[in-house]
């Protein structure tokens, strides 16, 4: 190989970053723009042999170049920081930006695959939209032809959900896929940028293999990469290099025909056309704007004016796109008029969380997967048969462990994590599972998945309102909610997240309650509580023996209630800590209190055992949900 800087007819501009205008991703493509930023050239103007795919888009042109393709070694250094979190590897967008950062950690992946994984493989690349994916996607593209990979199947404009790269995975058989995301935190060139690796099955790659990651970034020495022009990302076809080739694809057409297979949309497209039943859908300028028009105007009969913040924007229209309560608040607001419509929902950067709401109420995403697994067999085709099991994280409620109990289930406690779902899907062994973090999925793919988790609540009230004639007082959210509740009894929930602290201050209270927890006997008082057990949780895999320890200090209580405590690893900068209370209420005449004022005591319990305010200096949580 040649030693050197490899070089693609193309000018640095670094000005690009400072001053940066935003435009729609969707549908109207930008222009190429260069960038230096892993001593990789991009190119500032389009390559002339790419002009066909723009004029013959819908024929899924093929474009050939040259016969063969020249591989350059680039000469790198190990950065320090690129250990891989819960999600990946997220980090600000300046970062990323560094000379061979985003280079090395894709190098560094290779170095740890199998030869056989990636070797004249296929693999997809897709994200979000935000700020910077474009560059990445170029980078990625070339340092994967550098390395062998056969085919890339890219999402056009680099566009695609996280649940779509899964379903893409596994439809198409590819080896493994890149996520360029970094899910809800804010993007733009101050702000947020990841990226994660999928195997296979669709799943996050395990710590196996993210542990082998961060290792090779330790001990990396050069880069290969391809010297080939950038690819034309705006228009559907294929572009080949020898023996490597680039199909840009629909991002949404492979997803759209997996829910078609999984709900009844005659069902669904029932419900959203009554004139009696409204509906919307807030995609937060994040990447469900490229799916919602297509999935839910198009395909179920929605009114186009349904769908909110529907076009997907590189900082997400400077927002949050977190679907919760605070950074959601433009959907709540309408939700909470009188006049509100009768079902809303909201979805993430990359597509996989989801907020569910009805009039005037808010279901938690802990009531929500189980109210899903509940009525699953009857409303949903794809559970027909019944469902294979159920999950759910460790700080989500145990809402779902009743259902489990009552329909007779198998049921596994998990550390947060999809990753931790996808052995037990590829067993056999769990269909439905989910997350307190606004997380809901099954085993149609391998990760959570928005858009799903709306479809599945439309399909509940679909079923229990396809018999109900205009006029007629339709099932409503809140009484699906409230019959649940009276069947199953209410967990009260809620986190309690706390962003950015100083990382020193939140690792030494986890370290504090730790310390807590080791001299902890049960059948001691806290207050009006009285301990079952206190740990740090620890979970051995059923299904291939590993173990994930110190995944969330826990005080479990006598009578059910619960307080845990852990520091998120999604986020990009100092340490987000998240306390959950819960408490279970068997009462019927209980169950419409506020969850605030019930879990009060619980609250004020989890302060004061924390010590949260000395260690961290915050009077108040970031977003309480």
């Amino acid at each position: 190989m040649t030693s050197t800087f490899a070089r693609f007819d193309t000018v640095f501009l670094l000005s690009r970053f400072s001053g940066a205008k935003y435009s729609p991703l969707w549908p109207s493509p930008s222009s190429h723009s260069s960038l230096l930023s892993s001593g990789i050239h991009l190119r500032t103007k389009p390559n002339p042999r790419l002009q066909s795919i723009a004029a013959s888009s819908s024929s899924g042109a093929t474009v050939a170049g040259t016969e063969s393709i020249e591989i350059k070694s680039l000469p790198t250094k190990p950065i320090e920081g690129q250990k891989t979190g819960t999600s990946g590897l997220r980090k600000k967008v300046k970062v990323f930006m560094q000379e061979n950062y985003l280079a090395n950690w894709i190098q560094a992946l290779f170095n740890s695959l199998p030869l056989e994984d990636y070797k004249n493989a296929t693999l997809v690349l897709g994200g979000d939209g935000r700020y910077f994916n474009k560059e990445a996607s170029q980078i990625i593209i070339k340092i994967a032809a550098g390395n062998g990979v056969g085919k890339i199947l890219v999402g056009q404009e680099g566009i695609l959900s996280t649940p779509a790269v899964s379903a893409v995975i596994r439809k198409r058989k590819a080896n493994g896929g890149f996520i360029m995301s970094a899910s809800h935190n804010p993007g733009g060139p101050e702000y947020d940028w990841g990226i994660k690796f999928n195997y296979s099955s669709g799943q996050p790659a395990p710590e196996s293999i993210t542990d082998k990651i961060y290792g090779n970034t330790l001990s990396i020495s050069e880069i290969k990469v391809a010297e080939i022009p950038d690819i034309d990302l705006s228009h559907v076809g294929v572009t080949k290099y020898g023996s490597f080739s680039v199909e840009v694809i629909d991002p949404v057409s492979d997803y759209l025909e997996l829910m078609e297979d999984v709900f009844d949309f005659d069902l669904i497209r029932g419900l959203l056309s009554r004139s009696d039943f409204g509906f919307m859908f807030d995609a937060m300028h994040a990447v469900t704007g490229a799916y919602a028009k297509p999935i839910f105007v198009d395909n179920l009969g929605a009114k186009p004016d349904s769908i909110s913040n529907g076009v997907p924007l590189e900082d997400f229209g400077h927002g949050h796109p977190d679907p919760n309560l605070t950074y959601a608040k433009d959907l709540v607001d309408v939700m909470y008029r009188d006049d509100g419509p009768d079902f809303g929902a909201a979805s993430d950067g990359d597509g996989d969380r989801n907020m569910v709401l009805g009039n005037k109420f808010f279901v938690t995403p802990s009531d929500s997967v189980a109210i899903i697994a509940a009525n699953a067999q009857e409303a949903i085709p794809y559970f027909r048969a019944g469902p294979k099991g159920l999950a759910r994280s460790m700080p989500t409620s145990g809402a779902l462990d009743r259902v489990a109990e009552k329909l007779k289930l198998p049921f596994f406690e998990v550390p947060t994590g999809w990753k931790f779902f996808g052995n037990l899907m590829d067993a056999g062994k769990l269909s439905i599972c989910g997350e307190e973090s606004f997380g809901t999925g099954s085993d149609h793919i391998r990760e959570k998945d928005g858009i799903w988790a709306v479809l599945a609540w439309l399909s509940i009230l679909a079923h229990r309102n396809k018999d109900k004639k205009v006029g007629e007082k339709l099932v409503s959210v809140a009484d699906v909610v409230k019959e649940y509740w009276a069947t199953y009894g209410r967990n009260f929930f809620s986190r309690y997240d706390y962003e950015e602290c100083e990382s020193e201050g939140a690792n030494k209270m986890i370290e504090h309650l730790r310390d807590i927890v080791s001299k902890s006997k049960a059948g001691e008082s806290y207050g009006n509580y009285v301990l079952q057990f206190a740990d740090d949780f620890s979970y051995t895999d059923p299904v291939d023996g590993s173990v994930a320890s110190k995944q969330g200090v826990r005080f479990v209580f006598t009578d059910g209630s619960r307080i845990i405590f852990r520091l998120s690893g999604t986020g990009s900068a100092g340490a987000t800590v998240r306390i959950y209370i819960e408490q279970f209420e068997p009462d019927v005449s209980k169950h419409d209190v506020d969850a605030q004022i019930a879990l009060k005591p619980l609250i004020d319990l989890a302060l004061s055992v924390s010590n949260l305010k000395d260690f961290t200096g915050r009077e108040k949580p970031t977003v309480i949900t």
